[in-house]
């Protein structure tokens, strides 16, 4: 075993895990905010210094759980298809979830989770070969394990997949799922007639419009990293974000804007460096769905908060390099939030899935995605994790020592999303998937902010 993680996974067993309860098969479209998604695979993990005494015991409760949380969860149970115009759908068939039972021959503080691309990847996340969703637990020799789940961006977004852990976790300690989830795709249906806004063009962009793929656009790799960044400096960032009388802002929008200014300092010959930040509607889109209280008991209505798939949009900005690096941080700040706030109303998440309804069946992407030509910045998105609920998942040998997101997405925009640290007072842990020219200057210009993350930081 290597300094970066260098270990071997054994395979115990493979099998897969279905619906304990049956689960009638039907079809469910995708919603216009679905379609946004291209066939992304998103992971998860969670470490745990303990698990139960006896060998397989913990395996053995996480797989009667699931199989119980995959009733009310059941498109997790499904597999994804195409319609005849070409668009994905969901088959709700409860053809299961792969279940993955490994072993590693080493202790979790050995586990180098700085360089989560030779410790995490294809190791302690499964890659998903079929379905939905993948789940793999690995049990180490030091009594704790790791779990692991891959899961299909297309049906789950960050919110959904938080809502299904937590539940999951319920059932284990048999309490009661505190957010029941709602498919109903009604919720975001498109107006009749969808009412076509051109501002939309500048956030999203036809596959269509996009150059055709040439050798000026070179690939480039990009790496994963996790650090940590303490309470103190969350609270500096904040502070200095709000310096002379300009309105105070997030610790979320300062973070991206210091993150801005540092990527801002590359020198690849770019004169502009965007950056965008996902946004989740839930809380713009004032909805709520009544239920029958005899298909669903003691349950009469759903609101957004319910709602299981995607609802995001990602806003960006882009502004010229040099001035980027010459603003002081508290401009930078106000320049996230004027991008950003736009899509902070209900309006915002009508008019989007409107403008995706009016471009069916041709997908679309984000445009901060999309490099329309050799002279486009690079750029950065922002997701925010701080509703990670790593504290709630508990399957009764206690919380995680650690978790986080591992999203290698394949694209060249660089992805980042901040989550709370499990006990550390307002730390956070940040996951960072960039290019490597991106990530030395993390490492060089912003290493008092970031810090790499240790299994000493961890107290593994």
């Amino acid at each position: 075993m290597g300094s970066c993680g260098i270990f071997s996974v054994t395979v115990k067993q493979r099998e897969i895990i279905t619906a304990a309860l049956p689960v009638q098969d039907y079809w469910l479209q995708m919603s216009n905010l679905d379609l946004l998604l291209p066939p992304l695979d998103v992971g998860v993990f969670f470490c745990y210094k303990n698990s139960l005494p006896h060998e397989g015991e913990s395996v053995k409760i996480i797989k009667k759980s699931l199989a119980q949380v995959l009733s009310p969860f059941y498109p997790f149970a499904g597999e994804v298809v195409q319609n005849k115009d070409g668009e994905p759908e969901l088959v709700c068939n409860n053809g299961g979830v792969d279940f993955i039972h490994a072993y590693a021959d080493m202790e979790l503080k050995e586990i180098d989770l700085y360089h989560p691309d030779d410790s995490v990847e294809r190791k302690l996340v499964p890659t998903k070969k079929r379905g939905v969703l993948s789940v793999q637990v690995t049990e180490l020799n030091c009594g704790g394990l790791v779990i692991g789940c891959t899961f299909d961006h297309r049906i789950a977004d960050a919110y959904s997949i938080n809502m299904f852990l937590t539940a999951w976790a319920e059932i284990t300690q048999s309490k009661q799922i505190s957010c029941l989830p709602t498919f109903r795709r009604s919720m975001l249906n498109p107006r009749r007639p969808p009412i076509m806004n051109t501002f939309y063009n500048t956030l999203f962009v036809p596959l269509s419009s996009l150059p055709p793929p040439r050798s000026y656009f070179p690939s480039e790799p990009l790496l994963s990293r996790i650090y940590y960044i303490q309470a103190k400096d969350i609270n500096d960032l904040q502070s200095n974000s709000s310096f002379n009388g300009n309105p105070k802002r997030s610790k979320f929008v300062a973070f991206t804007a210091f993150l801005w200014k540092l990527i801002a300092q590359c020198d690849d010959g770019y004169n502009t460096c965007k950056m965008g930040v996902v946004v989740d509607g839930r809380e713009r889109i004032n909805k709520v769905v009544n239920v029958d209280k005899l298909s669903l008991s003691n349950t009469t209505s759903f609101s957004m908060q319910n709602y299981f798939g995607n609802v995001l949009s990602v806003p960006y900005g882009e502004a010229d390099s040099k001035e980027l690096k010459e603003m002081p941080l508290s401009r930078v700040a106000n320049m996230v939030h004027e991008f950003v706030a736009p899509t902070l109303i209900e309006e915002h998440f009508r008019g989007l899935i409107d403008w995706v309804e009016l471009h069916r069946p041709e997908p679309s992407v984000a445009r901060i995605y999309a490099k329309l030509d050799e002279n486009d910045g690079e750029g950065v998105v922002v997701s925010s994790g701080q509703r990670f609920p790593v504290e709630k998942i508990d399957f009764g040998w206690g919380k995680p020592h650690f978790g986080s997101y591992h999203f290698p997405w394949g694209g060249q925009t660089g992805y980042v999303m901040p989550m709370p640290s499990v006990g550390k007072n307002g730390d956070w842990i940040v996951y960072m998937h960039m290019l490597e020219k991106h990530l030395d200057l993390v490492e060089t210009k912003g290493r008092k902010m970031f810090k790499p993350l240790t299994s000493s930081y961890l107290d593994f």
